[in-house]
């Protein structure tokens, strides 16, 4: 202890009378302004106080209240027993929740008002007041307000139908955020160890760290074992903290690195570190995903033609306009109505390059997104980032754990191999099989290994029902222990730990120093079978007598390991050793270990694994199994699973890691288990397999040793149940069932976003090619366009939002399975895509030109109003070709377009409407629109003509299109390694 020194003057204090003054003073500051409702609850500190406390490490201030269990007594808390749940409100009256302050939303204004910032809408609002100002003046009210009247409708449905469908994906990210912050932490209350989610901690709780978890609120350290804190997310400081009795202050928003832990809840919610530095960040938005960033290229492209038409469009009427009037020698005679025409023009041509900006495409792709990431949450798949379910499209390699992913982390002891005989397990009770050849002596140990050595516990419920508490296999060894007879509570009094190693995936290994009642020092290990029979230089016999291990032995212990591992068993060893005085103070022996007993634990392959397996093969995706087990479990569950077959190579990872950069990449195609691997060998095989073999690898991983390769990987998988909010962190999406059928079904959407955004695109742009060609033709033909203002805005509604919309919600069918991935270098926009736009754009085209110049004729329209209704006629034609061809562009290669159409009723919803919506425009709101009526007959040519894009279509798809030859180039569009003489 440090001498006390008062304020900076350096004296110090005589120790008695004073410093119980200061205590009082202290007791004075620490009180004040607590109120009523807090001291009637029993609490006597301020809870800002508190929250200094742990903020500013102020050890002294914690010392004067007698550290954390006079802490625990001002708090009315129990250390060993918790907070009681009928305290819990109060808690959270005067404590405060566990909760940060968010942002508030967006509401729905604010998006309108966005969608109203596009430039070029902004320029058409401004061409309708003025064309309604002068239509006023020319044509007077109420006619002249029509046109202008026209387009402030038509931008009025566009701004909305956008910022409806924004601000239900900002609701719906809001949702997913929502989800994302699900976390569970176990706590002791009213004696008992429970699961509560973060957001119903109090000040008070008692909370159980380990290895992976996020420290969910400020609080003071209890006790534990190599507590070692990442604070790089507060601080920025990478060097993790050592946290101990001296140093016991836990800050919100640490993660552990390493060791186990309790500790005490001091502050929540905004009061804490982690809250105010919450409060001064804005929640980010996502980031363009690569699909985006290629799109938005394209749309650019795009605009930047359409602009040049528009000026070109616009400069074609006015000479023509201009030249007309000259012929005229009308040059001095200016009317309001020339200024009207001349505005009509200009907004046409401003129009064209609305209709040309493609907006709908990075509204497609988000749209597409948006919809899969909601159907995958509700197949168990979180995707914490968009691109992710892009990328996952393209994977060409998934590299799994097995452990709970391919199988099903329901984890039971099956045999065991004690004093030289091994046994099967009589999960009825079966402690007789054990207590006939065995003496009592050995059960002892056993049930001390068993019991001590473990990172779980054994808790009852209120009902008195026994539950065990920790990961799936330590659980089974466990609920053996317990099979057998053996009582937890009774070896944890009287055996008393002195130190702990905890598990983890390096060492493979968990070690624990215990004191004996009868005062001996004894160390206990336990783990991977061969590492742990390294360490092991004598055996247990049936009399419970410790004799040497012979070289034979050792032989022997190694085939019933092997003969448990090819039976698909998980086999760990337990060991002891027991410990002169004294020499236990520092470390925990390396060596000179008894070998007790090599337990196999079953742990049965989850259904339908074999089937995700055998998918994900046919659609050209590699499987690897990665893993810490035992190289024969491995292959045993690799073979069942379908992933290893013959031919195909399992190495273990102290190999692999010795193999240099060339070999790795020989190694790598046929590759398909590694057992025993560190999650360094992990992180190699990704970086390998991504930067020498350039294949897109999606990675699972549930520790926090894992975070490096899912961070490295393409798509970063992190597993629901069994992952650690380290590795969940750390990945693009969060697998929330841990099945690897799961992971395919994610592969599965990501290929279907990309297909709907290819169709999306066909579709857009042969309207784009037709709109464009078709104004700017007739212009500079015949002087006018025959589509207006309003008519392209509505072309672009159907063709952009819905088209988008329609397109880009089409769910996935099992064919998408059924074809290799799409390569990183391919181009977007497909030879086969070409195909069908030229095809359907030069017949689309041809038909409009033909209506446009000698429709009259064919149609024999006669009288005044005859060019109306063959503008409207030609109208009414080109949106129904736009109709038909959005069904044609479901698929993009099929034959058979109406393939689950009727299923869809979002897709067959917007066709439907669009053809309503059109039937109003052209019979009903012909003043606005620039349309008149049209006959039965007329409305009939003009389906029929839209229809005949069908069977085009078909006959389109009929003709090949030269795809790259398949012997340059793999199925991935990757060079094939070298082999045999080409290397040379």
């Amino acid at each position: 202890m440090f001498p006390l020194t008062l304020g900076g003057h350096g004296k110090k204090l005589p120790s008695d009378d004073s410093n119980e003054l200061l205590e009082d003073d202290t007791e004075i500051d620490i009180q004040n302004g607590l109120l009523e409702e807090a001291r009637l609850a029993g609490f006597q500190i301020h809870p800002d106080k508190l929250a200094s406390v742990v903020a500013s490490y102020d050890i002294k201030t914690l010392r004067k209240l007698k550290g954390v269990e006079g802490l625990a007594d001002r708090l009315n808390v129990s250390v060993d027993k918790g907070v009681n749940s009928s305290d819990v409100a109060t808690r959270q009256n005067i404590f405060g929740p566990n909760r940060y302050t968010e942002k508030p939303p967006k509401s729905f204004w604010t998006f309108v008002w966005e969608a109203l910032h596009d430039l070029t809408l902004i320029i058409l609002i401004v061409c309708a007041v003025v064309s309604i100002g002068v239509g006023l003046a020319t044509e007077g009210w109420p006619k002249g307000m029509y046109d202008g009247l026209g387009i402030i409708l038509s931008i009025f449905l566009v701004v909305m139908v956008t910022a409806v469908s924004d601000y239900k994906q900002s609701l719906q990210f809001k949702e997913l955020d929502k989800e994302k912050k699900k976390i569970f932490v176990q706590v002791i209350r009213d004696g008992t160890r429970q699961k509560v989610s973060i957001y119903d901690l109090v000040v008070g709780d008692i909370v159980h760290l380990s290895i992976g978890d996020q420290v969910p609120a400020d609080g003071i350290y209890i006790s534990g074992y190599n507590l070692l804190i990442d604070q790089s997310s507060l601080t920025g400081e990478s060097v993790p903290i050592n946290i101990y009795e001296k140093r016991p202050f836990l800050l919100a928003g640490s993660k552990v690195q390493d060791g186990s832990g309790k500790m005490l809840v001091t502050t929540v919610g905004m009061r804490t570190e982690w809250g105010k530095l919450m409060e001064t960040l804005s929640e980010g938005g996502e980031d363009e995903t690569p699909l985006q960033v290629k799109l938005n290229g394209v749309a650019t492209i795009i605009g930047k033609i359409g602009l040049a038409f528009a000026v070109l469009t616009f400069l074609v009427l006015t000479i023509r306009f201009l030249v007309e009037k000259g012929r005229q020698h009308a040059f001095t005679k200016w009317s309001s109505s020339d200024a009207l025409k001349l505005l009509n023009y200009f907004a046409t041509a401003v129009t064209i390059i609305v209709v040309a900006v493609p907006e709908g495409l990075p509204l497609a792709v988000t749209l597409s997104l948006a919809f899969a990431m909601k159907k995958l949450m509700n197949d168990k798949a979180l995707v914490r980032h968009l691109s992710a379910c892009e990328t996952m499209g393209s994977a060409t390699c998934i590299c799994t754990d097995k452990t709970g992913t391919l199988t099903t982390n329901h984890m039971v002891v099956s045999k065991i191999w004690i004093c030289g005989k091994a046994k099967e397990v009589d999960t009825n009770g079966g402690r007789d099989t054990l207590d006939t050849e065995v003496s009592e002596h050995v059960i002892t140990v056993l049930f001390q290994a068993i019991f001590t050595n473990t990172g779980s516990e054994v808790v009852k419920n209120k009902d008195g029902k026994i539950s065990i508490l920790g990961t799936p296999t330590e659980s089974a060894i466990l609920e053996y222990g317990l099979l057998l007879g053996g009582d937890f509570q009774e070896v944890r009094e009287v055996c008393k730990l002195l130190k702990v190693e905890p598990f983890n995936s390096e060492k493979k290994k968990m070690s624990v120093l215990v004191a004996l009642p009868e005062g001996k020092i004894r160390a206990f290990c336990k783990g991977a079978s061969e590492i742990i029979l390294k360490t092991c230089d004598r055996v247990l016999n049936a009399n419970g007598e410790s004799v040497p291990l012979s070289e034979e032995q050792v032989s022997n212990v190694m085939d019933v390991i092997n003969g448990f591992a090819c039976e698909a068993l998980r086999t760990l060893c337990l060991a002891f050793k027991d410990i002169d005085d004294g020499s236990h103070e520092n470390s925990i022996p390396d060596c000179g270990y008894t070998l007790i007993a090599v337990v196999g634990i079953k742990d049965p392959v989850r259904p339908g694994v074999k089937e995700a397996v055998k998918t994900c093969l046919a659609a050209g995706i590699t499987v690897r199994m990665v893993t810490g087990d035992n190289i024969n479990t491995a292959k045993a569950i690799a073979r069942e699973c379908g992933i290893l077959t013959d031919g195909d190579l399992a190495i273990e990872g102290p190999d692999f890691r010795q193999k240099t950069s060339y070999e790795m990449s020989q190694l790598i195609p046929r590759l398909k288990v590694m057992a025993r691997s560190s999650p360094t060998d992990k992180h190699v095989l990704v970086k390998t397999a991504r930067s020498v073999l350039k294949e897109v690898v999606a990675v699972t991983g549930d520790g926090t040793n894992d975070a490096p390769a899912l961070h490295e990987a393409d798509i970063g998988l992190a597993m629901g149940i069994a992952g650690t909010e380290v590795a969940k962190e750390s990945a693009d999406v969060i697998v929330l069932d841990d099945n690897f059928a799961t992971i395919v079904n994610v592969a599965k959407w990501g290929r279907s976003v990309y297909i709907n955004i290819q169709k999306f695109v066909q579709f857009q742009l042969t309207v784009n090619i037709v709109a464009l060609m078709i104004n700017f033709i007739s212009a500079c033909a015949s002087g006018s366009a025959p589509l207006t203002a309003v008519q392209l805005l509505w072309v672009n509604l159907i063709m952009d939002t819905l088209g988008a919309l329609a397109l880009a919600t089409e769910p996935p069918h099992d064919g998408l399975m059924q074809r290799p991935p799409v390569g990183r270098t391919e181009s977007f926009i497909t030879r086969t895509m070409w195909r069908n736009i030229i095809g359907q754009s030069i017949y689309q085209l041809a038909v409009l030109l033909v209506l446009n110049f000698v429709g009259k004729q064919i149609l024999g329209l006669r009288g005044s109003d005859a060019t109306a209704v063959l503008n409207t006629f030609i109208f009414n034609t080109f949106v129904f070709c736009q109709v038909f061809n959005e069904i044609n562009s479901r698929d993009i290669e099929k034959i058979n377009i109406f393939r689950g159409m009727f299923g869809n009723w979002i897709f067959t919803g917007i066709i439907a409407s669009t053809v309503v919506f059109q039937v109003i425009i052209v019979e009903f709101l012909g003043t606005f629109a620039s349309t008149v009526p049209l006959s039965w007959q007329l409305w009939l040519f003009s389906v029929v003509i839209g229809a005949v894009g069908m069977p085009l279509a078909v006959v389109l798809k009929c003709i090949p299109v030269d795809t790259k030859p398949a012997t340059a180039k793999q199925h991935d569009g990757y060079d094939p390694l070298p082999s045999g003489p080409d290397i040379a």
